[in-house]
């Protein structure tokens, strides 16, 4: 193996770029909340975490179009130019026709497929609400004593109506990790269920009482059997599908190691050149229809940052 290669992201990951304003005070004050809603605006997100979008720019609707008083479900992200900013749920907008829809002038579009046209505070709250209201589909009822639990602070706590126990908006760490050689191969994988030119980096979650350069360790021998060492640190993305966040790595590993895939999930696993990487980062992503391989993932992904910075090494 060559040399360590030192690298840092180019710049913070898409999804990243434009930290929340969190009201925190005002969460607790439901006098203010229902002051504030008649003037408020709204971003409604259905079930599949998509919302109303004209192809560059998130689109709002004001409060009292959507309810005369403040919903039980809502969920209070920021405050812009004075004015409340909330996000509710909508499951009817995954099969319903909206307004505009028919004409052309309003679509559906999720952080996926439109997150890079977005301006990074409509994609920070896009997070931030997918997040929550995720999490409010499987908070409604006590994890103590199975008793119903109503929302408070904003959307953000759920308190037990029997025991009055507090929770709050879970959060799975997991780490994602580009191994390279040290020099200029990188190795790429996809699970078995992806289409066959679809690649990544390597991802896992962290278990409970581990730290995140063991989670690294052991997550890459167990998807492809290789031990990897100089691990480090370089930078984190929020990842709602459905309650992550991307802890985002780079480690050095043996290509001469046989690839063993021992946990089911990984279906093929290949070390590429940096010349092969680069060719591909410039042939588009996985949402192009071309004969790229690898094809690898868009820019909303940390992944994405990762490859590029790797790839932009002499």
């Amino acid at each position: 193996m060559g040399r360590v290669s030192e690298f840092e992201l180019h710049s913070p990951p898409l999804l990243s770029r434009d930290p929340l304003d969190r009201p925190l005070g005002l969460r607790e004050d439901d006098a203010q909340l229902d002051a504030g809603w008649p003037s408020a605006r709204v971003l409604r997100l259905s079930a599949r975490g998509k919302v109303r979008t004209d192809g560059s720019a998130v689109l709002y609707e004001d409060a009292l179009e959507v309810a005369p008083d403040r919903p039980a479900g809502a969920v209070l992200l920021g405050i812009e130019d004075g004015r409340h900013m909330w996000a509710i749920s909508d499951p009817r907008m995954d099969s319903a026709p909206i307004p505009g829809e028919m004409d052309g002038a309003v679509q559906l579009g999720d952080l996926r497929t439109h997150g890079v046209h977005f301006a990074a505070v409509d994609t920070a709250r896009m997070v931030a609400a997918q997040a929550v209201l995720n999490w409010h589909h499987g908070a409604k009822f006590c994890a103590r004593d199975g008793a119903p639990t109503v929302l408070k602070s904003g959307g953000w706590v759920s308190v037990c109506e029997k025991c009055e126990r507090e929770e709050y908006p879970r959060t799975d760490p997991a780490i994602i990790c580009l191994v390279h050689d040290g020099a200029d191969r990188v190795l790429l994988a996809r699970q078995g269920t992806w289409p066959k030119r679809m690649f990544s980096i390597l991802a896992g979650f962290v278990e409970a009482g581990e730290s995140l350069e063991a989670c690294v360790e052991r997550e890459i021998m167990e998807e492809v059997g290789v031990q990897v060492s100089d691990v480090r640190y370089l930078g984190s993305q929020p990842w709602p599908f459905p309650r992550s966040v991307m802890l985002g790595f780079h480690a050095t590993g043996d290509p001469s190691t046989p690839l063993v895939f021992s946990d089911g999930e990984i279906g093929e696993a290949e070390w590429f050149t940096r010349a092969q990487v680069r060719a591909s980062l410039a042939q588009g992503d996985w949402a192009d229809d071309g004969q790229t391989r690898p094809m690898l993932p868009g820019s909303v992904s940390i992944a994405r940052g990762i490859l590029e910075a790797w790839a932009a090494l002499d």
